[in-house]
């Protein structure tokens, strides 16, 4: 059973997608929220597997609490807004999905919150648009000589390079945190550094 936490600060679409998700297999809201610090409040007492994040609310927006509440479950941002700024900052932050209100059917987000509930990705069109836009405009980066490191130990430290902590990291990569710490201490003995500043120094090309 995928436990769901709903975040709107409109009742109506609140009671729109309980009603809809209490009806679909394998799925169960198990709370609500009207607002970013209820949201916190309620995924700290509830731990859902998923939770649908409006980004609009008062108090405290979507934008605001998705780092720290991303910590605490799997995030599918479901808003109306489709500003490509946005999608960009919900999905660097963190958010593992992002739905555009009229451009899915209840279907589409019943598969949507099983992906995501399973730590895969899960786009609308308009978002999908605009991550493939903000890849195609990123610069290709340099290579960097290997140093003897693995895949994934390369996939930690561009994301330290990033800025990205490690809870980010572990995030990101569907890692844990441990996971993470590990692939940096021997990334650092590849590299011969001892710290974060050197690697990234290193990593990046600047020593």
């Amino acid at each position: 059973m995928i436990t769901v936490l709903v975040v709107d600060d409109n009742p109506i679409v609140r009671t729109a997608l309980r009603t809809y998700l209490d009806a679909a297999a394998g799925v169960s809201v198990v709370a609500e929220a009207a607002d970013g610090l209820e949201a916190l409040a309620e995924a700290r007492r509830t731990a859902p597997a998923v939770t649908l994040l409006d980004h609009r609310m008062p108090r405290a927006d979507g934008l605001t609490v998705l780092p720290e509440l991303a910590r605490l479950t799997a995030i599918l941002v479901l808003t109306s807004d489709p500003d490509p700024a946005l999608i960009t900052q919900m999905l660097r932050g963190g958010a593992r999905g992002y739905l555009v209100h009229g451009t899915f059917t209840p279907d589409d987000l019943h598969r949507a919150v099983e992906a995501v509930a399973a730590g895969q990705g899960w786009l609308s069109p308009a978002a999908a648009a605009v991550a493939t836009a903000t890849m195609r405009a990123r610069p290709y980066p340099r290579p960097r000589p290997r140093h003897g490191l693995t895949r994934r130990e390369q996939d930690v430290l561009d994301l330290l390079a990033e800025g990205l902590t490690n809870a980010a990291i572990a995030h990101r990569l569907l890692l844990t945190e441990k996971t993470v710490k590990n692939h940096l201490h021997r990334a650092y003995a590849k590299l011969r550094v001892t710290n974060r500043t050197e690697a990234l120094l290193r990593w990046t090309g600047r020593t």
